[in-house]
Protein backbone atom coordinates (compact mmCIF):
# COMPACT_ATOMS: atom_id res chain seq x y z
CA UNK A 1 0.00 0.00 0.00
CA UNK A 2 0.70 3.12 -0.76
CA UNK A 3 -0.01 6.84 0.80
CA UNK A 4 -0.31 9.77 -1.32
CA UNK A 5 0.76 13.47 0.09
CA UNK A 6 -1.41 15.58 -1.77
CA UNK A 7 1.50 18.27 -3.37
CA UNK A 8 4.25 16.28 -2.41
CA UNK A 9 4.36 13.12 -3.94
CA UNK A 10 3.69 9.48 -3.14
CA UNK A 11 4.95 7.12 -0.29
CA UNK A 12 4.78 2.97 -1.00
CA UNK A 13 6.64 -0.36 -0.28
CA UNK A 14 7.97 -1.79 -3.43
CA UNK A 15 8.78 -5.61 -3.08
CA UNK A 16 12.23 -5.94 -4.81
CA UNK A 17 14.22 -9.58 -6.24
CA UNK A 18 17.56 -9.48 -6.17
CA UNK A 19 19.79 -11.96 -7.45
CA UNK A 20 22.94 -12.75 -5.18
CA UNK A 21 25.61 -15.47 -6.16
CA UNK A 22 23.90 -18.49 -4.45
CA UNK A 23 20.43 -16.80 -3.32
CA UNK A 24 17.78 -15.04 -4.61
CA UNK A 25 16.70 -12.01 -2.21
CA UNK A 26 12.96 -10.92 -2.35
CA UNK A 27 13.29 -7.63 0.34
CA UNK A 28 10.37 -4.87 1.00
CA UNK A 29 12.30 -1.10 0.90
CA UNK A 30 10.30 2.23 0.66
CA UNK A 31 10.46 4.68 -2.10
CA UNK A 32 9.60 7.86 -2.49
CA UNK A 33 8.15 9.67 -5.58
CA UNK A 34 8.04 12.90 -5.41
CA UNK A 35 4.64 14.92 -7.26
CA UNK A 36 5.62 18.07 -6.86
CA UNK A 37 4.42 21.35 -9.58
CA UNK A 38 7.38 21.42 -11.66
CA UNK A 39 8.08 25.10 -11.18
CA UNK A 40 9.92 24.51 -7.88
CA UNK A 41 11.74 21.91 -9.23
CA UNK A 42 13.32 24.00 -12.36
CA UNK A 43 16.95 24.26 -11.34
CA UNK A 44 16.70 20.58 -9.54
CA UNK A 45 17.73 17.30 -10.23
CA UNK A 46 15.66 14.32 -8.55
CA UNK A 47 15.80 10.74 -9.17
CA UNK A 48 12.38 8.85 -11.08
CA UNK A 49 10.90 6.63 -8.88
CA UNK A 50 8.53 4.20 -10.39
CA UNK A 51 5.51 2.74 -8.36
CA UNK A 52 4.56 -0.86 -9.32
CA UNK A 53 1.00 -0.27 -11.08
CA UNK A 54 -0.43 -3.20 -8.58
CA UNK A 55 0.02 -1.14 -5.25
CA UNK A 56 -2.90 0.79 -4.02
CA UNK A 57 -2.14 4.24 -3.28
CA UNK A 58 -4.29 5.47 -0.58
CA UNK A 59 -4.82 9.72 -0.44
CA UNK A 60 -3.40 11.23 3.45
CA UNK A 61 -5.36 10.17 6.22
CA UNK A 62 -6.31 13.57 7.96
CA UNK A 63 -8.57 12.06 10.55
CA UNK A 64 -5.92 9.50 11.54
CA UNK A 65 -3.49 11.80 11.85
CA UNK A 66 -5.81 14.10 14.36
CA UNK A 67 -6.23 11.33 16.44
CA UNK A 68 -2.30 11.39 17.00
CA UNK A 69 -2.25 14.75 18.15
CA UNK A 70 -6.00 15.76 19.11
CA UNK A 71 -6.04 18.44 16.44
CA UNK A 72 -9.79 18.12 14.23
CA UNK A 73 -9.12 17.09 11.11
CA UNK A 74 -9.50 19.70 8.84
CA UNK A 75 -6.96 21.72 10.65
CA UNK A 76 -4.21 18.77 10.44
CA UNK A 77 -5.25 19.30 6.51
CA UNK A 78 -4.86 22.74 6.78
CA UNK A 79 -1.05 22.52 8.67
CA UNK A 80 -0.30 19.53 6.38
CA UNK A 81 -1.27 21.63 3.02
CA UNK A 82 0.37 24.80 4.36
CA UNK A 83 3.66 23.32 5.25
CA UNK A 84 3.55 21.70 1.73
CA UNK A 85 3.27 25.35 -0.02
CA UNK A 86 6.03 26.70 1.91
CA UNK A 87 8.56 24.32 1.38
CA UNK A 88 7.58 24.66 -2.38
CA UNK A 89 8.28 28.17 -2.10
CA UNK A 90 11.24 27.84 -0.44
CA UNK A 91 12.57 25.61 -3.22
CA UNK A 92 11.22 27.94 -5.97
CA UNK A 93 13.45 30.79 -4.03
CA UNK A 94 16.49 28.18 -3.86
CA UNK A 95 16.53 27.62 -0.26
CA UNK A 96 17.25 24.57 0.46
CA UNK A 97 15.63 22.87 3.85
CA UNK A 98 15.51 19.45 4.78
CA UNK A 99 11.86 18.44 4.99
CA UNK A 100 12.01 15.61 8.01
CA UNK A 101 8.96 12.85 8.01
CA UNK A 102 9.36 11.76 11.48
CA UNK A 103 10.42 7.71 11.63
CA UNK A 104 10.45 7.54 8.33
CA UNK A 105 13.36 9.57 6.42
CA UNK A 106 14.24 13.31 5.30
CA UNK A 107 14.08 14.74 2.18
CA UNK A 108 16.35 17.09 1.29
CA UNK A 109 18.22 19.10 -1.28
CA UNK A 110 22.32 19.27 -1.83
CA UNK A 111 24.11 20.35 -4.80
CA UNK A 112 20.43 21.07 -6.88
CA UNK A 113 19.74 17.43 -6.13
CA UNK A 114 16.54 16.32 -4.15
CA UNK A 115 16.40 13.23 -3.09
CA UNK A 116 14.04 11.07 -0.24
CA UNK A 117 16.65 9.19 2.57
CA UNK A 118 14.96 6.81 4.25
CA UNK A 119 16.07 5.91 8.20
CA UNK A 120 17.49 3.01 8.84
CA UNK A 121 15.14 1.92 11.30
CA UNK A 122 12.16 2.65 8.58
CA UNK A 123 13.81 0.29 6.71
CA UNK A 124 14.68 -2.35 8.87
CA UNK A 125 11.23 -2.11 10.05
CA UNK A 126 9.88 -2.92 7.21
CA UNK A 127 12.08 -6.20 6.05
CA UNK A 128 12.96 -8.44 9.10
CA UNK A 129 15.04 -11.46 6.82
CA UNK A 130 16.94 -9.91 4.67
CA UNK A 131 17.85 -5.94 6.33
CA UNK A 132 21.49 -5.49 4.81
CA UNK A 133 20.33 -6.11 1.44
CA UNK A 134 17.17 -3.49 1.41
CA UNK A 135 19.68 -0.89 3.24
CA UNK A 136 22.16 -1.40 0.44
CA UNK A 137 19.02 -0.90 -2.27
CA UNK A 138 18.04 1.75 -0.36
Amino acid sequence: QGVLVPGLGTFAVVHEQINGTEEVYVVRRPVFQLDMDMSCLRELVFPTVTIPGDIEIMPLDYWWLSQTNSLPPDMVRGCVEETILLYSFQLRTKQHPAFTFENIGILSCQDNVLCMQFHCSCIAGLESRDIWVALLLT
